[in-house]
């Protein structure tokens, strides 16, 4: 992903809200399953980690993005941003950018 496909995908994200939160579990297989399904779906999501997990933030979103197939857009503060193409019905086109 170049740096101008980032800040539009960081342009987007800005104004959506969080979909999916992970908590003092950490990245649980359900938490991976509703992040997977919100990409299909909506391809740009935005989660937050909550102050009660004790995991690094840079590790958790790694590890969705891992899990999910899908990058990492932007981390800032507890919030993550992920992308992924969806297999079904693309809505997002990066490639012109």
């Amino acid at each position: 992903m170049t740096s101008k496909q980032r800040a539009y995908l960081k342009s987007l994200a800005g104004k959506i809200e969080p979909v999916f939160h992970v908590g003092k579990n950490g990245v649980t297989p359900e938490i991976v399953k509703s992040v997977d399904e919100a990409l299909e779906a909506r391809e740009l999501v935005k989660g937050a980690v909550l102050n009660n997990c004790l995991d690094n933030i840079q590790d958790v979103s790694q590890t969705i993005a891992e899990r999910t197939s899908s990058e990492v857009v932007h981390v800032i503060g507890k919030k993550i941003v992920l992308f992924r193409v969806s297999k079904k019905k693309p809505a997002i086109d990066i490639d012109g950018i």
